[in-house]
């Protein structure tokens, strides 16, 4: 396993790092997203300007925001490090935090909640062996509670402010930005971010938090809308729609619904990664997005998560639709003219991801390579590739897709295979988690090729299936005919 990070660190370097940290960051916030949407739901409808004003249930939305929402994030992230255990001494750490502080601690608590539980991970490993039989209860209980105590006090005492100063800092710039009308500008950041699988990291990892904060001062924030606008990533799938060839223009249609109705951004990645330049259309695209959404003033209550255009209906304050839709609909202008443009003028090759896909496993287990001039670091990731297979599982009961949080394109490729799977008439349970949630009796984990080694930490004795899209994949046909 150690020469199998070694291999992913000398390929991915940088990239694969902030993926990996974004990944940790996203996944202490998107378990706790109906919380999330339960607390702008409320605010959307009961606080002085919403829908139905009421005082008595508005009594709801501070307490959700300063303590339920920043504690869940505590305890989820220190059950990422160091299981229940570790979250029950980060939730302790994190209301230290949420104390030491007059502002939502959501940064705090994604400090605090793993901090506090890698803490308590080494204690429980220095003492391992040494207790006595009988008192493993006593120090247990008693040493999460002294730990937790004391981290909660150096917390209060020292995280706090000093997050609340940075917390100010990242939003007076953000606001600065906003005044100066450079706000738009920041999609040139977002855009190639999301393509490179950081849109976890940067909607729920960057921009929810200070854009909470933000929401509950004035009601709404643009800040929400950044990442997850569906309108860029609408209209390059509409330019494939019109202008694609082959598989890629077949298969658009039906990216369109998941990606604009569904939400699951992820869908139109692949279309961007065949012809690379088409970046250029997904940030021209957010740019003009953000801009509109900024001169007419729109915003949302919380997190819209997925980006769904229903969840945008459902959390748009009251007398925002029109700005809100508009910020939409040029975005998906400006992307499909861009897009079309380049599709247009630049040469397109008559397939798409899964055919390539398939044409290299061919090549490869015919004992050849795509290109003579193949480093060794390929042929060592091919080969790292190929130990995915090697563990068969011949009696399959659950199949488990899973990605960062075990929703969005997890669960589409779940939908997929269990439809297939019924057709068939095999009886197999097929579900989707977050990685860190698989659970023990899974005989098959179907993850992306870039969370497969994380997979195989959680799940080892589990038969890994590593695939490039989730949406089309030889392999969904390869596992049916296998266990039919």
């Amino acid at each position: 396993m150690s020469n199998l990070d070694q291999s992913s660190n000398s390929k991915g370097g940088l990239r694969v790092g902030v993926q990996r940290f974004g990944r940790f960051l996203s996944g202490m916030v998107m378990p706790n997203m109906g919380a999330f949407i339960a607390w702008g739901l409320i605010t959307a409808l009961f606080i002085p300007t919403g829908w139905f004003p009421n005082e008595t249930l508005a009594q709801l939305v501070d307490p959700m925001i300063k303590y339920l929402l920043p504690l869940l994030i505590g305890y989820t992230g220190g059950t990422m490090v160091h299981g229940q255990r570790g979250g029950v001494v980060g939730a302790i750490m994190t209301i230290g935090v949420i104390v030491g502080s007059d502002i939502p601690m959501f940064l705090g608590a994604m400090i605090a909640g793993p901090l506090a539980a890698w803490i308590i991970k080494k204690f429980d490993k220095s003492i391992e062996g040494k207790i006595r039989a009988g008192f493993e209860m006593l120090v247990n209980n008693f040493s999460a509670g002294i730990i937790g105590g004391i981290l909660g006090i150096f917390a209060l005492l020292g995280i706090g402010p000093a997050v609340e100063a940075i917390s100010k800092v990242l939003s007076a710039g953000v606001q600065g930005l906003m005044n100066l009308g450079l706000l738009p500008l920041v999609n040139l950041i977002i855009e190639p971010g999301k393509v490179l699988f950081l849109n976890n990291a940067i909607n729920h990892g960057i921009l929810t938090p200070i854009a909470t904060d933000q929401a509950r001062e004035l009601g709404q924030s643009v800040l929400y809308m950044l990442e997850s606008n569906p309108g860029p990533g609408l209209g390059i799938l509409l330019a494939y729609c019109f202008f694609g060839r082959g598989m890629a223009k077949s298969s658009a249609p039906g990216a369109v619904i998941i990606h604009f109705f569904g939400g699951i951004h992820e869908i139109y990645f692949p279309y961007i990664l065949m012809r690379p330049i088409l970046i250029l259309a997904a940030i021209a695209g957010g740019v003009a997005g953000t801009l509109t959404f900024m001169l007419t003033g729109a915003g949302l209550v919380s997190a819209p998560s997925p980006g769904s255009i229903i969840a945008y209906f459902l959390l748009t304050p009251k007398g925002g639709y029109l700005p809100m839709l508009a910020g939409v609909l040029v975005a998906a202008v400006v992307s499909f003219l861009v897009a079309a443009l380049l599709l247009k003028t630049g040469k397109q090759k008559d397939e798409d991801l899964e055919s390539a896909s398939s044409r290299m496993k061919d090549m490869k287990s015919q004992g050849t390579v795509p290109n003579a001039g193949i480093t060794a670091n390929q042929r060592e990731a091919d080969r790292a590739a190929d130990m995915a297979f090697s563990t068969v599982k011949t009696d399959v009961k659950k199949i488990v897709f899973s990605c960062d949080a075990g929703m969005g394109s997890s669960a589409m490729g779940a939908s997929i295979l269990r439809k297939k799977m019924k057709a068939e008439g095999i009886d197999v349970t097929v579900t989707n988690t977050a990685i860190s949630d698989i659970p023990p009796d899974a005989d098959v984990v179907i993850t992306q090729q870039v969370l497969t080694d994380r997979a195989r930490s959680v799940a080892p004795n589990a038969e890994h299936i590593s695939i490039d899209n989730f949406l089309k994949s030889p392999e969904y046909d390869a596992l049916v005919e296998r266990l039919k």
